[in-house]
Formats: C-alpha cells, sequence, structure tokens
C-alpha cells in the first residue's frame, strides 16, 4: 500500500521543469474530446480550478451529458472560459470546426464496453479508429501543438475488439509524428487500467448487484489494474508537460484481485463465478515482452518508445523526466497479475471511500 501511495503521490506533484514552462496551460485553449464523461469532466474542473487556461472546449455527442454539466456548480466561476459542442469524432467536418484556435486536444472520446464491442465490431472502429485519425487530422488543419490520446491496458495484446481498436489508435497517433512538417505539434499516448469507480466499471456494478444479494465474479482468479480518477489527471498533465512526441506513457500503479473488489465493496455477500466473457482476459497486460525491447523505466512510470524515433533516444533517456531513465530487462513484462503492488480489501475500501461518489 506504501508503494501505491507513494505512486500516486509522484503523478500529482507539482509540475515543473515543463519543456513549456511552469503554467503550461495558462491562456491556452484546451479541446477535450469525450469531455462529458468520466476522465473528461474530471479533467476540465481540474484544469480551471488550477491554471489560467484561457478556453475549454467540451466536445461530446450527448447533449443531456453537456446540459447537466453546465448546470452544475462547481462550473459557475468558470462558465465565461467553457464553450460546449455538440459533435461526434466520427464527424470530420464537425470535429476542425471545433478545434479552430485550440493549442491542446485531450482525446478521450471512445466506445469502452468490450461486450458491445464485440456485438457491434464496425461502430467500434468507426469511433476509435476512424474518430483518432480524425483527431489527427483536425489538429494538423489547426496548428494545434499537443495532442494526448487516452489508451487502454486492453490495447496491449489485444484479443477484444475494443482493444485491437485502441492499439490501432495508439498506432495512429504515434505515427502522426512523421507528417507533422515544421508545425510545433506533438502527439502521445496515455495508457492505463482500469478507473476506479468510474461509470460501468466494476465498483458501481457491484453495489447495485449486492442490493440482490449475489455478487457475478468472472473468475475469482481475474485481477485487474487500478487508477483512480484523479491519479488519471495528475498523469496526463504530468504526460502533457513531458512529451516529446511520439511516446506511450504507462503509470506504475497497482492492480487489484476481483474477489477483493467484491470484499470490499460488499463484505458478506455471496459471489457466484459465472466465467469470463467474451474478449476477456484473466490478467491485463500494460508492457508486454516485445514491448520491452523499447521500454524506458523512469521513477513512476514507464514509456514504450516509438519504433521509428522522431529525436535523440539517449537524450530523452537522459533528459525528459526529473530524472534519468533506463532501459527494461529485455524479457520484462508489465501484468496485473505479477505485478509487485497488490491493494488489500482495506486499501480498495479506504480508496473507495475517497474517491467513489456514486
Amino acid at each position: 500500500m506504501q508503494l501505491m501511495y507513494s505512486t500516486i503521490q509522484m503523478l500529482g506533484r507539482v509540475l515543473h521543469d515543463s519543456i513549456w514552462g511552469h503554467e503550461m496551460l495558462d491562456n491556452k485553449s484546451v479541446l477535450v474530446t469525450g469531455g462529458t464523461g468520466s476522465f473528461g469532466t474530471a479533467f476540465i474542473r481540474r484544469i480551471l480550478e488550477t491554471t489560467r487556461v484561457r478556453r475549454v472546449v467540451v466536445f461530446s455527442r450527448d447533449e443531456l451529458k453537456q446540459f447537466d454539466m453546465e448546470q452544475a456548480d462547481w462550473l459557475t466561476p468558470f462558465r465565461h472560459r467553457v464553450r460546449f459542442f455538440i459533435g461526434d469524432v466520427r464527424d470530420a467536418d464537425r470535429l476542425k470546426t471545433a478545434c479552430e484556435g485550440v493549442d491542446v486536444i485531450i482525446h478521450a472520446a471512445a466506445l469502452k464496453q468490450v461486450p458491445a464491442a464485440e456485438y457491434n465490431p464496425f461502430e467500434a472502429i468507426k469511433t476509435n479508429v476512424i474518430g483518432a485519425q480524425n483527431v489527427i487530422e483536425a489538429a494538423r488543419a489547426n496548428n494545434v501543438h499537443r495532442v494526448v490520446a487516452l489508451s487502454t491496458d486492453k490495447a496491449a495484446a489485444p484479443i477484444n475488439l475494443y482493444g485491437a481498436t485502441k492499439l490501432c489508435s495508439d498506432k495512429l497517433f504515434v505515427a502522426a509524428n512523421n507528417y507533422i512538417g515544421k508545425r510545433d505539434l506533438r502527439f502521445s499516448v496515455v495508457r492505463y487500467g482500469n478507473v476506479m469507480g468510474s461509470r460501468g466499471s466494476v465498483i458501481p456494478f457491484f453495489r447495485g448487484k449486492a442490493k440482490e444479494g449475489m455478487l457475478p465474479i468472472t473468475d475469482t482468479a481475474m485481477t485487474r489494474f487500478s487508477i483512480t480518477l484523479e491519479a488519471g489527471v495528475d498523469f496526463v498533465l504530468e504526460c502533457l508537460k513531458r512529451t516529446w512526441g511520439g511516446e506511450i506513457f504507462i503509470p506504475k500503479i497497482p492492480s487489484y484481485r476481483i474477489t477483493d473488489v467484491a470484499e470490499a465493496v460488499a463484505p458478506g455477500v455471496p459471489t457466484k463465478n459465472v466465467g469470463i466473457r467474451p474478449g476477456e482476459k484473466l490478467h491485463e497486460e500494460m508492457i508486454t515482452t516485445t514491448d520491452a525491447l523499447n521500454t524506458v523505466e523512469f521513477s513512476s512510470y514507464f514509456v514504450i518508445l516509438p519504433s521509428t524515433p522522431f529525436w535523440n533516444e539517449a537524450k530523452f533517456i537522459a533528459e525528459s523526466g526529473s530524472a534519468p531513465g533506463a532501459k527494461v530487462a529485455q524479457n520484462f513484462h508489465y501484468e496485473s497479475g505479477t505485478n509487485p503492488d497488490f491493494l488489500s480489501v482495506a486499501d480498495i475500501r479506504g480508496l473507495i471511500d475517497k474517491h467513489v461518489t456514486y
């Protein structure tokens, strides 16, 4: 647990030594795709409350969530700096219009539910792959300076369509650095595990099922990586500061056992093993042994380097972090089941009490 808290503390430390300077978002215009989702809302609130960001563009397709966000009390002091755009990343023209005058894009929009993607494969491709390319082209057309795309552990050695689409998306954002020309533009990716308590995740699901007197467990051996929403926002801000272009940033975060989550959420409620759903893994990976060939370890995160570097690799390892990094061992892999940092039932319960509000 001490390692987990120290990791979150490092992810949330005051941003300094920035390539852009200390106030990296001051007087900048920021667009967030999927801006009314769990991450998008938390990220937007954070930058409005802690930076002098000039304008925030909330880009999403859900008019009800936009209405609810507009009415939120926390937004009241900042409403004059926020613009709401109804739109879908599938719509390239609408996205280009929304990106006019934007300096930074945080791309969080995605179809994320594994079973839904398995059943509706091309819908996931249109949002997660074609939508990613639309973001890239909108950034290039509007002289955007920084783009950070959110990914998932399911993109590492994917066995389901959602993971495969996010791997394609990752590849598109990394390769986009090949054709930026003379623009001051960098594309990077952030990859992390399950966000604790986010909509559609296991904690609110278990809370609902506990009222029925039975928790369905897919497999008692199942593990997952876990990160709080706040730590996820911290990490994206850290990566935005450190990006050279083409990296896949991966935080060092703890794992949990699904049985421990069940016990933390609903102690004493019986469980039933229902089997792994289509497209699920027993354990998730964020760095495969093949990725290890291009992976550098820093104090609180890893970076998978682009296979075709756009800059001096040795200089990146020495200078991109707050301290020099080091290449990982050739057979290294980062998997939730073999992760040295696991949350206990008490740890999970404490994090739920602090971070999960519904």
